[in-house]
């Protein structure tokens, strides 16, 4: 990864005072300004359609930022942090309106500006087309792109053809936090950097693998865009597609951003369509209904929506393949869903039996499995059988060996967007989708699209582990840990 000197720079956060930009973006950049990485001249402009007041927008930011520190908030940081924002009302995208963000930037005219688009994918042609006509973009600009990038294969390549009018492709970081998560991270170095796993990293010694992203929360204020979105589109389009390319990649040569990039583009390439013949007993979709969490009522997804004639999945399950030499004939299953149970994410690589069992008593299945906790509770987990200490012949117990990220390192460890940022800042694009990668990945959501509306809507009681019943194989059992 990049460690070059990050230069004076000028973010301008689009959506500056929404939701994402107040809870994660803003934030972001504050702790990597007190933790001394941010040491060179900087400015954060939010840019704002409906307010500028800007002592009440700051006064709410730090509600944020103090909720995403460890410790108390020593009052001078907070207001020299505060000092770098500025909040710009900005009504229409039109180059009279632009002409007052237009004023500072030239004032800096030294230093590279990120244009950081927090807003929906329809916004970003017009706002792209502005900063163009507006002659704010230069060598040293960037933007970056907040998914979902466009609703299907057509209007992504549309959003995308008018961004690259504006901005080259080097210029460009099609965001996704996830691959900012430490653990996504070091799927990486658990593969290739160790010797035991990446020779057994294959068809011939894994059964299957399980990416699972389970989440205990409704849409919550996010109904209006989810309705029209869905699980399928939320999360696996991107999300799960983009942790399914680091677990099943080709080593590549280098860490070249470009090098990387290649390697997740072959896995997305080599990723079997759907058909009609095929998607039903491979493909699910739930929604959730009433149920109790934690011993709390909570409403279905109707309900949450007050829209009570949709058929929105708020919950899916996919098994698929990837048609190539290393993964042949072995299963991938792709799970997501709201109103889960439990809330994690992680990824189990399940190995296959040996070959000859030499313990036919045994009541435990011969097999290991790799658990790659991505959230909360970050770690890696080496399930192996043991055996039990004792006369009486073997019995066996499954023992878990744990890496455990908090436990084994004592320094904080950043948020995803604080590492992506950073990554922005230094030009390094190893973690952000380049525009082909999209489109593999759009042509292969929509092989499912396409039917669909074939499929049945799985209702599922909210607290529990979705359609149980339906999921795919009746003898596979999904890790539910």
């Amino acid at each position: 990864m990049s460690t070059r000197q990050i230069k004076p720079f000028n973010a301008i956060i689009f959506g500056g005072d929404g939701d994402l930009s107040k809870r994660k973006i803003i934030p972001a950049f504050f702790n990597r300004f007190i933790d001394c990485q941010l040491n060179m001249s900087f400015k954060i402009i939010c840019v704002s359609r409906k307010s500028d007041d800007e002592a009440a927008f700051k006064k709410e930011l730090m509600t944020f930022i103090a909720a995403s520190v460890d410790n108390e908030i020593q009052p001078d940081k907070q207001n020299e942090f505060l000092a770098h924002v500025e909040l710009l009302k900005i009504p229409e995208t039109t180059v009279k309106d632009y002409s007052q963000l237009a004023k500072i930037l030239r004032s800096q005219s030294e230093w590279q500006r990120v244009f950081y688009l927090s807003v929906p994918s329809t916004a970003f042609g017009e706002i792209c087309k502005t900063l163009k006509a507006s002659s704010l973009i230069n060598h040293m600009s960037k933007v970056v792109l907040e998914k979902p990038l466009g609703n299907s294969l057509k209007s992504s390549k549309e959003i995308n053809a008018t961004i690259s009018k504006a901005f080259k492709e080097k210029q460009v970081f099609r965001i996704d936090h996830y691959l900012g998560k430490e653990t996504v991270q070091n799927i990486m170095v658990l593969r290739f950097a160790n010797h035991l796993f990446e020779r057994a990293w294959n068809a011939e010694n894994i059964e299957s693998v399980q990416i699972t992203v389970a989440e205990r929360l409704g849409v919550e204020k996010r109904a209006g865009y989810y309705d029209k979105t869905g699980a399928l589109l939320d999360m696996v389009q991107n999300h799960l597609l983009q942790i399914l390319c680091l677990v099943a990649m080709e080593p590549p040569s280098n860490l070249k951003p470009d090098t990387v990039r290649n390697e997740k583009l072959k896995v997305l390439e080599s990723l079997r369509f759907f058909t009609k013949n095929n998607v039903q007993n491979n493909v699910v979709k739930g929604q959730y209904t009433r149920g109790t969490i934690d011993e709390d009522k909570v409403n279905s997804y109707l309900e949450d929506i007050e829209e009570y004639n949709s058929e929105t999945e708020t919950f899916v399950a996919i098994k698929t393949y990837i048609d190539n030499w290393r993964w042949k004939n072995t299963p991938f299953y792709l799970r997501t869903g709201k109103r889960m149970k439990k809330r994690y994410s992680d990824v189990v690589i399940n190995f296959k039996t040996m070959p000859h069992n030499i313990f036919p008593d045994s009541k435990h299945p011969l097999k290991n499995k790799l658990i790659i906790r991505l959230q909360p509770e970050e770690r890696i987990e080496l399930v192996q059988l043991s055996k039990i200490p004792g006369p009486g012949g073997y019995r066996f117990k499954p023992i878990s060996l744990k890496l455990d990220f908090v436990d084994s390192f004592n320094e904080r460890m950043p948020d995803a967007y604080e590492r992506l940022i950073i990554d922005i800042l230094r030009g390094n694009q190893t973690l952000f989708m380049r525009h082909d990668e999209l489109e593999a990945a759009w042509k292969w959501i929509e092989s499912i699209k396409a039917v669909w509306k074939e499929l049945p809507l799985n209702l599922y009681e909210s607290g529990t582990w979705g359609p149980g019943d339906q999921v795919l194989d009746k003898a596979h059992k999904w890790q539910t840990n």
